[in-house]
């Protein structure tokens, strides 16, 4: 099967589960229903006898937004993930490696903790500071690696990534014992949900999603020509150390805005690469979307099964894949030994 074949299939399945993420639930909707309150909604097509009002209300303003969100950020973790696994030559690499995680995790937590709240933003403080922290902290690190190595080694990279996570995670937990009444709030937070997020935070990932993305697709020969090794990519002409710091930051716009939205979601940026690459191949150009497309549906699946398992309460999204990603985890670097 070609690649474009591929993609084309890829990006088929993934608009079935995103239907069928938005059908299951404690209300079931039939599968056929829910494709054409969709069609419905986005082509203004015939809605056709027989289906309730409820239904539309309950397909449109709450599960689809919900599974469209969990879509984009899986999508947008597994790209970031596709990128430094290739940049830093480390297939066990993830965004959250430069301290994205964490730095988004304090700007929420000071929200969360203080109940701060900007007039003009509103309900959406907590994304937009948790976004600000997060990508404050990638260029923070990025500083201090290039005033340390000028060519920005992979070792430095991830050397100042885990010193910054491992400090701005010391200022939180300062932070939790200071105000433990809120503290609940905050680990739920962190383990990430898309419980209650309509198409206002759709909205809001929607531009993360694109700027990020395009920034990525720019840049995938030289992504393809950095996996061969640095020396030889600076023979063929290519400036490895502003690349690399571009493509940073094009991973810090993705994962930022996920973390910001839904709270630190692990493992996924994990798991699609490696799908990725063993379905389509090792070109970025084709593999960005594989990963994505896998990605965005692994998380829909996992947020029905983190709604669905102990309904009518829910369990956060990261404990669930957590659950799933730790034995993968242990499969690749077992493999890789």
């Amino acid at each position: 099967m070609k690649k474009r074949t591929k993609i084309a299939a890829g990006l088929f399945i993934s608009f079935v589960i995103l239907c069928i993420g938005t059908s299951l639930g404690s209300s079931s909707i039939s599968l056929y229903e829910t494709l054409r309150i969709i069609l419905y909604k986005l082509f203004t097509l015939p809605l056709g006898g027989g289906t309730e009002p409820k239904n539309v209300t309950i397909v449109w303003n709450l599960r689809f937004p919900r599974a469209l969100l969990a879509f984009m950020v899986g999508g947008s973790l597994s790209m970031s993930g596709t990128v430094f696994q290739s940049i830093l030559k480390n297939q066990l690499a993830s965004p959250y490696i430069l301290g994205v995680s964490s730095g988004a995790s304090l700007g929420a937590g000071l929200i969360i903790l203080t109940g701060f709240s900007l007039p003009f933003l509103g309900g959406f403080t907590l994304p937009a500071t948790g976004f600000l922290f997060g990508l404050l902290t990638v260029f923070l690190v990025i500083s201090f690696s290039s005033r340390l190595d000028n060519a920005l080694s992979n070792n430095t990279i991830i050397l100042f990534g885990m010193v910054f996570s491992l400090f701005v995670n010391a200022i939180l937990t300062t932070l939790s014992a200071l105000y433990r009444e809120e503290l609940k709030n905050l680990l739920y937070w962190q383990m990430g949900s898309f419980s209650l997020k309509g198409w206002s935070y759709a909205g809001l990932m929607f531009p993360f999603l694109i700027l990020g993305s395009l920034g990525l697709i720019r840049y995938t020969r030289e992504m393809d020509i950095l996996t061969f090794g640095e020396e030889q990519a600076q023979s063929i002409g290519v400036d490895t150390r502003s690349i690399r710091k571009k493509l940073l930051v094009c991973s810090a716009i993705l994962t930022g805005g996920a973390v910001a939205l839904s709270g630190a979601i692990g493992f996924v940026d994990l798991i699609a690469p490696h799908l990725a690459r063993k379905i389509i191949g090792s070109n970025h150009a084709f593999v960005l979307p594989t990963a994505f497309f896998i990605g965005g549906s692994l998380l829909v699946v996992t947020d029905l099964v983190a709604r669905t398992i102990v309904s009518p309460s829910e369990l956060p999204v990261g404990a669930v894949t957590a659950i799933i990603g730790a034995p993968f985890f242990a499969w690749v670097y077992f493999k890789r030994r």
